[in-house]
């Protein structure tokens, strides 16, 4: 112990402001992907709660395999098709199997610690698609999906707006992935749902929607607390700088984004439908956590608050339209929570944006539409949010469709009936109770 105490001096007289500042950065970035993948058991949670008990298995493998299956493919090409040399500004070339870590380099070791925090943002995208396609969808197909979304389908993406691609070129803001990673996400879920089709009984003869309850609302509550907590890695952590001290008014304009998406859902709710609805408050929280994620580094208090009660405000209607009007059945509101919202989170940058809190975050000096900035920024926006839903709901299509022809995408009615758990499975998330159907 003693030798300990005498090396310390020594040690220390070896650090400099540099070393500190790389070595805080590197652990605040890693925190912050740990914290982000605590999120899958929020995922978890919330597709399990707002679905049946019969399928509760199912939906646990398929967030397992999100990630596992889904870190293998990163590291082989993903990673290399995100933040490798870029090809015409349209994906990266190189850096596949983590080349561009090296163990004997202080640069080398942060490629370890930034392709950690970025493996967990491309799980995150996967698994968004689960909930959407919940309670009919083939295992197997669903693991071939997974696959494609990690390795291409979202890589491509994070590269036109996070790698240098030409999105990036022409000065799209989206801090920490309300396109890059919820509506990858939520335009892959709007792909699969529509090819795979309606769970048995969701409509009725005459067209009408049909709900279909979840069977265990406070573990939906669980996750989405838990979901919460881990945006706090997810949106300040998308700094990956610890000695960036911005990363405190993003702490700030994501809790109160989510919070006013949470009350505006529960109050909207309220009013339609005569009782404070929690399934709908819960998602109005994470609406909120989705909007805040592309400007949370570039808007004030105040206007995050506005930005998450938008997103509270459109996940309620978007839910009954995407439900009622587009027959399209969305067990947990995926399309809607990511998709939906995280499009208009991109949009509010180009509103929303001041100068002042772009500037301290390295977003640059940036003004919205609000804050006299003109409509540049908000052009440049909307173009990325077109060209983003155009890319990856075809290649969504495709990769569905090709899943669809070589394995089928959807289970048989028994199997619906019986549940996943049984059929794909061959076991019981709550063994020795007896699940029975609430199907016509």
């Amino acid at each position: 112990m003693l030798s300990l105490l005498w090396a310390l001096p020594a040690f220390a007289e070896g650090e400099t402001a540099e070393s500190n500042a790389t070595a805080i950065n590197t652990v605040w970035t890693l925190l912050a992907a740990f914290l982000v993948f605590f999120m899958q058991a929020g995922f978890a949670m919330v597709e399990t709660g707002f679905t049946r008990a019969k399928n509760s298995c199912n939906i646990m493998m398929k967030n397992l395999m999100d990630f596992s299956v889904g870190s293998i493919a990163y590291w082989l090409v993903g990673f290399g098709i995100m933040f490798g040399t870029s090809a015409m500004g349209l994906f990266g070339t190189d850096g596949f199997f983590l080349s561009a870590g090296d163990p004997s380099t202080g640069e080398g070791l942060w490629k370890f610690a930034y392709w950690m925090f970025q493996a967990v943002f491309a799980a995150t995208a996967a698994t968004i698609v689960s909930g959407a396609m919940a309670e009919r969808t083939k295992f197997s197909a669903y693991l071939f999906y997974s696959i494609f979304i990690t390795a291409l389908i979202y890589p491509v993406v994070g590269h036109w707006i996070w790698g240098g691609g030409w999105l990036a070129q022409k000065g799209m803001i989206d801090f920490a992935g309300s396109t890059v990673v919820h509506s990858v996400g939520g335009w892959a879920a709007l792909a699969g749902a529509m090819l795979l089709g309606p769970r048995l009984g969701k409509y009725n003869k005459d067209g009408s929607s049909k709900a279909i309850p979840g069977h265990n609302i406070p573990l939906a509550a669980l996750g989405v607390f838990i979901l919460w907590f881990g945006w706090f890695g997810f949106n300040p952590g998308s700094t990956t700088a610890g000695t960036n001290l911005s990363i405190a008014t993003i702490a700030v304009t994501t809790n109160l984004a989510a919070a006013a998406g949470s009350i505006i859902a529960m109050f909207v709710t309220w009013k339609r439908y005569g009782k404070p609805d929690l399934s709908m408050t819960l998602n109005g929280a994470l609406a909120g956590l989705v909007a805040i994620t592309a400007p949370c580094a570039s808007v004030s208090p105040l206007s995050a608050i506005i930005i998450g009660a938008i997103g509270g405000l459109l996940v309620v209607f978007s839910v009954e339209f995407i439900d009622k009007v587009l027959k399209i059945d969305d067990p947990v509101g995926a399309i809607s929570v990511h998709g939906v919202c995280g499009a208009w989170g991109t949009l509010s940058v180009g509103l929303f944006a001041q100068a002042a809190y772009g500037e301290s975050s390295g977003m640059g000096a940036i003004n919205g539409l609000f804050f006299g900035g003109g409509t540049a920024q908000l052009m440049t926006q909307i173009i990325g949010i077109a060209a983003v839903f155009a890319w990856v709901f075809v290649a969504a299509l495709i990769v569905f469709s090709i899943a669809k022809a070589i394995m089928g995408l959807r289970v048989t009615d028994e199997e619906q009936l019986k549940g996943l758990d049984i059929g794909e499975h061959g076991m019981e998330a709550y063994a020795g109770f007896q699940i029975f159907s609430t199907e016509s």
